[in-house]
């Protein structure tokens, strides 16, 4: 079969991989530069900055034998960093949630999508604005920022939607009981903060999940293994502050952010650099149960990170990898 696959985050690469694998020809379309997602990590004159995903953990057999996989091949690796729980600038133990082994890719977060998408035709920056029915398959209509006019591309004899669910349901509209089974989920949005020091700060925590502040998260990035040493930390703001200032001027945010930021950890050494980053679709705020959807009538499919796929919770990188392999296969039976 000819296969689309609309999204190269972790569930679109791992879909993709597995029925490449499966021996189905697969073409990957992805909007933006890069591979991978939420899993980025920024380029700057002082090395890469892990300015999403900041890790991952493993509960499932499956997804723990793909990540043994991915440490022998080393693309992952441990993060031994110390965590705390601060609260107006006290440190204090996060207890059991401190005590789970965090994996990271080596040498950073974005690495492993590269490493996935390798051997596999992705096509990027190019948006799929719309899919339409030809026959038995399907059209898939691209826009890219190198033509003024939309193209046509296909046909493809099954398509799968590896977007953000308010993306996803977009697409879906020529199949409507898909469409109205995504609409149900959503996901957050969150301003993300990237500092880079001098000096150290003198900080005796690597992470730390933040109360009482704009933020709820910060991680001394360079503690990972084989960062680029210096004092480098990534900040993630809340939800609801996020969402309240979705649409302010980046430099505004990045202001109030390095604001809370110095708060949190009780120091005001000014950064030599530093930016911020809108991640629009980034926590999914509920789960769809099972582990993705698909329609055999017409041969569309929808998986992500906003699927249960048998775990408590939503939008882990074991999530998005549950779903995008379960599509696959399910698929391929198909």
């Amino acid at each position: 079969m000819h296969i689309a696959v609309i999204g190269a985050g972790m569930a679109g690469l791992t879909c993709a991989r597995r029925l490449q694998q499966q021996g189905h020809h697969v073409t990957v379309y992805e909007r933006n530069a890069d591979v991978g997602g939420r899993m980025g990590t920024r380029q700057t004159e002082l090395g890469g900055f892990d300015h999403g995903a900041q890790y991952f953990t493993a509960t499932s057999e499956r997804f723990k034998k793909e990540v043994a996989a991915w440490r022998e091949a080393g693309w992952a690796a441990p993060w031994e960093g110390r965590l705390v729980m601060l609260d107006n600038g006290v440190a204090r133990p996060a207890g059991r949630a401190s005590t789970k082994q965090r994996m990271v890719a080596v040498p950073g977060m974005g690495a492993l999508g590269a490493h996935l998408a390798e051997d596999i035709d992705v096509r990027r920056e190019q948006t799929v604005t719309a899919l339409e029915r030809n026959g038995d398959g399907w059209l898939l209509s691209v826009q890219c920022d190198s033509v003024p006019i939309a193209a046509t591309a296909g046909p493809f004899d099954a398509v799968v939607v590896a977007l953000p669910s308010d993306l996803a349901a977009r697409l879906l509209q020529p199949v409507s009981v898909l469409a109205a089974l995504v609409e149900q989920e959503h996901l957050e949005p969150c301003w993300a903060l990237i500092l880079g020091f001098a000096q150290s700060l003198d900080l005796d925590y690597d992470g730390a999940w933040v109360e009482g502040t704009r933020l709820k998260w910060i991680a001394r990035d360079a503690s990972k293994p084989q960062r680029r040493p210096g004092e480098h930390w990534i900040g993630h703001a809340s939800v609801v502050w996020s969402m309240e200032h979705l649409a302010d001027d980046p430099e505004r945010v990045k202001e109030k952010l390095l604001k809370a930021f110095h708060e949190a950890t009780g120091t005001h050494v000014q950064p030599v650099y530093a930016d911020v980053h809108r991640w629009r679709y980034a926590q999914a705020v509920s789960t769809l149960p099972g582990e993705c959807l698909w329609d055999g009538e017409t041969k569309l499919g929808v998986c992500g990170d906003w699927f249960a796929a048998g775990l408590d919770g939503s939008g882990r990188v074991e999530n998005a990898y549950l779903s995008g392999s379960a599509l696959a296969d399910t698929l391929n039976k198909a």
